[in-house]
């Protein structure tokens, strides 16, 4: 694989990546407020989201429920999932170029980007 391919792929998967999350983000956004459009607003009271929306697997289990709430979620994970899968091709791409300099530096920052994702607080 060139340079130019690996290029050309990356910039692909972040398009896709981006565009494909946007869409989810914005349907379910709108059945949200489809179904949710006549309650009424509570300021008093701040409600954080459900505790199955704060993992990753809890967030997965919910969309496949089809809850707006959860694939509102899963959208804004696939937004945060890009320029992870984009720092993981770079990985794979100096390690295919065997530029060990470069490989060492990108695993370091994809170990600390999916460990920031998945450590809970």
């Amino acid at each position: 694989m060139t340079d130019r391919e690996l290029e050309s792929l990356i910039g692909t998967i972040l398009r896709t990546g981006v565009l494909t999350a946007a869409l989810i983000v914005a349907a379910s956004g709108v059945l949200f407020l489809a179904h949710h459009h006549a309650d009424p607003p509570r300021y008093a009271t701040f409600e954080t989201e459900s505790a199955s929306l704060r993992t990753i697997p809890g967030i997965i289990r919910s969309a496949m429920n089809l809850r707006t709430e959860a694939l509102i979620q899963l959208g804004l994970l696939l937004l945060i999932a890009t320029p992870i899968a984009r720092v993981a091709l770079a990985a794979a791409g100096f390690y295919l170029e065997g530029d060990r300099l470069y490989l060492a530096v990108s695993t370091i920052v994809l170990a600390i980007l999916i460990f920031s994702l998945t450590r809970s607080t």
